[in-house]
């Protein structure tokens, strides 16, 4: 049939568009009264430009098409968080620190998983210039601050650091082609694999990567990390960074998972995601992406965090209440033409009907313009029809 859409791909109807544009309104409105400015990226762009500095996946998840314009080869963006990148190194071209915060759609090839849409309407803030754990620790806040928004707490977030597997490697001499191999195996958490793959790495490296898949769990995790790695600087800092963030109460539960490696060719220090018992999939992801504007000019510290608001307004039990007033056909009547102006600029929204129109099925409205002695007043639609 013509008019079916495309798998993984939905219409938003009337109830969920109010639920998700409420949500979008009111997490923007908190990022701003943090310092977060608005930015609006295009949703196309030449190829190049778009996945200039990204990971290799998110080339594969990215749709690509010719301009007839210009012959050039164009992606639509499957991820805003290097656009924004790019704004901050190229356009913005600030000294000090740069907090910026975005909401759009992109697109993917292929879902993220089986309940995901390709289609995610991407919510998220980035702070660049700031090397500090600090930083970190504001974008977690943030992230646990907008969960508790979307009244989800029973929420969790993750930490992990990527630092720690990319020290082990280093330190182990390991060859671009081996890294790869074991974190294939490390994100399957594939033990069996990992003890083959590391037989013939020298300690105490073997025994330390074939530890990092049982480190997850509570912040206990962290005492566990410092007795079972060597003591690297990198993974020194690393461990003593998480413990930071844990420090900081986030205001939602923390575990550790120094397993987590997603994201591992673009991140550069701290990840974390946020889960939700009722969703299969992490809600929200984030971490440190050092030196990625460097391929728009000017390498910045940076860190930041997205999630797709559509997932997230499915979980959260926010409703959106009707609070529309419906109002009889104007007409010719002055006076009730200038009473629905007065409550429109107060603020209420007003359905007026067509003539012979009778209520619109459907509609989230509560209220009903009557005239009643002589005057038009505002009575609830429950209390009319008894």
């Amino acid at each position: 049939m013509n008019w079916l859409l495309p798998e993984y791909i939905a219409d938003a109807l009337p109830a969920e568009a109010a639920k998700i544009e409420a949500l979008r309104r009111r997490l923007l409105d908190l990022c701003a009264g943090r310092g977060y400015e608005l930015v609006m990226p295009p949703l196309l762009e030449y190829l190049t430009s778009l996945l200039t500095g990204t990971a290799e996946d998110l080339g594969i998840k990215t749709f690509k098409l010719a301009d007839q314009a210009s012959g050039r080869t164009l992606g639509v963006r499957a991820d805003i968080t290097p656009q924004v990148a790019r704004i901050d190194a190229h356009l913005l071209n600030r000294q000090g620190v740069a907090r910026l915060c975005y909401c759009g759609s992109v697109l993917h090839t292929l879902p993220a998983c089986m309940v995901a849409s390709r289609e995610p309407l991407q919510i998220g803030a980035e702070l660049y210039g700031y090397a500090g754990i600090e930083a970190d620790i504001e974008v977690v806040c943030l992230l646990s601050t907008i969960l508790q928004a979307c009244q989800l707490p029973e929420s969790r977030i993750d930490l992990g650091h990527v630092g720690i597997f990319q020290a082990l490697a280093e330190a182990a001499g390991l060859s671009a082609e081996r890294e790869d191999q074991l974190l294939t195996l490390m994100q399957a958490k594939d033990i069996p694999g990992l003890q083959q793959a590391c037989a013939d790495i020298d300690a105490p490296y073997a025994s330390a990567l074939l530890a990092l898949p049982t480190l997850y769990g509570g912040v206990e995790v962290l005492t566990r990390a410092a007795t079972l790695l060597p003591p690297l600087p990198a993974i020194t800092a690393a461990l003593q960074g998480l413990s930071c963030i844990v420090a900081a109460d986030v205001g939602l539960p923390v575990s550790i998972d120094l397993a987590d490696l997603r994201g591992y060719h673009y991140h550069n220090g701290v990840v974390f995601a946020a889960y939700h018992p009722r969703y299969p999939a992490a809600i929200a992801r984030g971490g440190r992406y050092d030196g990625v504007g460097r391929a728009f000019g000017r390498a910045r510290p940076a860190t930041g965090f997205s999630l797709d608001l559509r997932e997230v307004a499915g979980l959260s039990p926010i409703a959106v209440q009707p609070r529309a007033i419906v109002a009889p056909p104007v007409g010719k009547n002055d006076t009730l033409a200038a009473e629905i102006a007065r409550l429109r600029a107060a603020g209420e929204i007003v359905i007026e009907l067509l003539p012979g129109e009778t209520l619109p099925e459907g509609s989230s409205f509560d209220r009903q313009l009557l005239l009643v002695g002589g005057q038009w007043t505002i009575e609830t639609l429950n209390q009319n029809r008894n």
